[in-house]
C-alpha cells in the first residue's frame, strides 16, 4: 500500500525540527489542505499524510510553515514564511517520502525512502 510521509531536520540547530506545521494540498484539485500535522520531537510526523485510498496518483504540495516555527525558537528570523514543495505521484502503489532539510535561510529536499 503506497503512502507519503516527511520529516523535517533543522540543520542550522543541528536537531530535527519539532513543532512544525505541515499542511498536504491537492493543487489541481483544491486549495483547501486535505491533512494538516505537526512534526513530533524527531522531526517526523506520526502517521502518513495520506495512505490508501486518499493516496492516488497526481500532484501534492506540502506546505512546511517555517517562518511560525522559528518564530516559536526565541523569535528566530527566517527568511522562508512557508515552503512549497509541490510534486508529482505516478504510481500511488510506492512509498513517497519526501525529506525538507532546513536552516533560516535556505532549504533542500529529495525524494527519500
Amino acid at each position: 500500500m503506497g503512502r507519503l510521509t516527511t520529516h523535517v531536520l533543522d540543520t542550522g540547530a543541528g536537531r530535527p525540527a519539532d513543532d512544525l506545521r505541515i499542511d498536504l494540498v491537492r493543487p489541481n484539485v483544491s486549495d483547501t489542505p486535505v491533512a494538516s500535522m505537526t512534526t513530533n520531537a524527531d522531526g517526523r510526523i506520526d502517521q502518513p499524510l495520506a495512505e490508501g485510498e486518499s493516496f492516488s496518483p497526481g500532484t501534492y504540495e506540502l506546505r512546511f510553515h517555517v517562518g511560525d516555527y522559528y518564530r516559536a525558537q526565541d523569535g528566530q528570523a527566517s527568511f522562508y514564511d512557508i515552503v512549497p514543495i509541490r510534486f508529482s505521484v505516478v504510481t500511488a502503489a510506492e512509498h513517497y517520502h519526501v525529506p525538507l532539510l532546513l536552516s533560516p535561510f535556505g532549504y533542500t529536499t529529495y525524494r527519500g525512502s
